[in-house]
């Protein structure tokens, strides 16, 4: 079972990302954040095997919460797949440099972003076929 907590402040996407990712028999959301502190909080409580981690959200953004989840040692069986609407390079550039394991933009198809979730948690990386020419 793969273990996942949703960082993004927009409750309606919450809710969709829940029903997608539980709509499936090996992926569970064990906790949810509508900000970055809280996302790192949550991640830190639960111990999950992923987190589907917004940019932009108040108190902290997605970019610096990934770069503490990935920097905490406890935390080393987390890995982080940016979900965002934005395809800027500096973005892309920034959450790899960060540490996040994934890139995807939130115009993904529901069975791409499951098997993004497969992958990320079964330790590669993957990026949105959108954003690879950037990198």
């Amino acid at each position: 079972m793969i273990r996942i907590v949703l960082v993004d402040d927009q409750e309606l996407v919450r809710a969709g990302l829940r029903a997608l990712a539980e709509s499936e028999d090996d992926i569970v959301v064990v906790g949810e954040a509508a900000d970055g502190l809280t996302g790192v909080s949550r991640v830190r409580e639960l111990r999950p095997d992923v987190v589907l981690m917004d940019i932009r959200m108040p108190r902290l953004d997605g970019l610096a919460a990934t770069r503490q989840i990935v920097a905490d040692p406890a935390l080393a069986g987390t890995r982080v797949l940016v979900l965002t609407t934005f395809d800027e390079d500096e973005h892309v550039f920034e959450a790899v440099r960060s540490g996040a394991a994934g890139y995807l933009l939130k115009d993904v198809a529901p069975a791409e972003l499951r098997r993004a979730v497969r992958v990320v948690a079964a330790g590669d990386a993957l990026l949105d076929p959108a954003v690879t020419a950037t990198v």
